[in-house]
């Protein structure tokens, strides 16, 4: 099992482009499957684990996956040869379950797997299922799979969810648009995925109103055609270098990105000690020379503060000048960082739904272990300002969600190793 090798005490300073985000790029993919036309998509974080795996579990379903360059995918459902997405697929990953409104929309059977993916919680998939039973989908729960069917159609309902939910919102969105009549989702994500998403939807001919707000309308039509659509950036990779400058003191530019979505953090990135400043569609960020003063953050759903970014803000605070606390609303079991983090020489106590981080002079070096996603990006930024050696063991989490990171971050000066499991 491949792992990292970081020397840290070096500033990062440089230039880094954001891939396209990932968050997007899996619900977009599975709208391919609302039309029998082909369905483009540019700057696509191609190398993802993820994105191949999503790959994968189309062209179970029947889609033709092309890659005419490295980060464009042409995928097209011109005929759904299977109404079934696997358990050794859709086990490596929980975006999988946005196969389902969008297959049992276009066919009117749908058979998923329940899924798999980071263990931060139980995130259970009741929302996605109970929407499309009230757009008249008989579903059953049996041998682990989600099996839905909707001979008649689905109709169009309003859902008013229980509470905010991204994956939902992605799933009842995409089926409403080939439901009969008029789909109203209240209390609806507003992330700028749902808004990419939406907008792709749009370019395919669907009826859509209300993107960015808490209440979506959608008229179903009979059918939608194909599109060209460029995923956005992805601001969770750019909130994670905007970290990283803060925490080594580098100057990064980050070039296509957008400061736009993530408000929620330029306020404590800027009492931490941060400059922001934009051009075009780069962010410029460095440090003020002064020490990194303590913030306290509470994640919230967009435009909140993102759960994404909690980890690696904690990591920043671990270095701060006082204290700060973070607090976790979203998931369950997003803390698992923690102990890894404290074999650094961190001082944070977990309370409950919180933390209390007591910056300390310096983090050392140690071996440590990535426990889902954003936890491993977490003991990068670490280990880049740990005082020596520091080896991340279970990576792959890493290359579920972070495209090229060992080569982007050791152009800025990183001393960075990728190893495989044998060394």
């Amino acid at each position: 099992m491949d792992k990292i090798r970081i020397i840290g005490g070096r500033r990062l300073e440089g230039t880094i482009p954001v891939s396209g985000a990932k968050n997007a790029a899996l619900p977009l993919m599975c709208a391919a499957l609302l039309s029998d036309q082909p369905l483009h998509l540019t700057n696509m974080p191609s190398s993802l684990h993820d994105i191949r795996t999503l790959s994968a579990v189309l062209a179970a379903l029947g889609v033709q996956v092309t890659m005419p360059k490295e980060h464009d995918f042409i995928l097209q459902a011109k005929l759904i040869k299977s109404n079934i997405a696997p358990y050794d697929l859709v086990r490596k990953m929980r975006a999988s379950v946005l196969v389902l409104g969008p297959l049992l929309a276009r066919t009117g059977y749908a058979e998923v797997s329940l899924p798999g993916g980071c263990a931060i919680g139980t995130r259970p998939v009741d929302l996605h299922i109970d929407g499309l039973k009230a757009m008249g989908a008989q579903i059953v729960l049996e041998d682990g799979y989600v099996k839905a069917r909707a001979p008649d159609g689905l109709k169009g309902v309003h859902i008013d969810f229980p509470k905010v939910s991204v994956g939902a919102t992605e799933n009842l969105m995409m089926a409403a648009c080939l439901a009969a009549g008029e789909t109203v989702l209240s209390n609806a994500a507003r992330e700028p995925e749902i808004i990419d998403l939406g907008e792709c939807l749009i370019a395919m001919g669907a009826q859509i109103e209300g993107l960015g707000t808490p209440e979506i309308r959608i008229k179903g039509i009979k059918k939608l055609h194909g599109a060209v659509h460029s995923v956005i950036p992805d601001r969770i990779e750019t909130g994670t270098w905007m970290i990283a400058a803060c925490l080594t003191g580098g100057t990064l530019k980050l070039k296509n990105a957008r400061l736009e979505h993530l408000t929620a953090l330029i306020d404590p990135l800027e009492e931490a000690g941060l400059k922001i400043a934009c051009e075009g569609t780069d962010i410029i960020v460095h440090r003020n020379g002064r020490p990194l003063t303590g913030a306290d953050i509470m994640t919230a759903p967009y435009p909140g503060f993102p759960t994404d970014l909690q980890a690696q803000f904690m990591t920043m605070l671990t270095l701060c000048e006082g204290s700060g606390m973070v607090t976790e609303t979203i998931f369950e079991n997003r803390f698992m960082h923690v102990p890894e983090l404290c074999r650094l020489g961190a001082n944070i106590k977990v309370h409950g739904h919180s933390t209390i981080i007591r910056g300390v002079e310096k983090l050392k070096g140690a071996e440590v272990m990535a426990t889902d996603l954003r936890a491993s990006v977490a003991l990068v930024l670490a280990a880049l300002v740990a005082e020596g050696e520091t080896v991340i063991n279970r990576i792959y989490h890493l290359d579920r969600g972070y495209e090229n990171i060992v080569e982007k971050l050791r152009a800025c000066g990183a001393d960075i190793v990728r190893l495989s499991g044998g060394e």
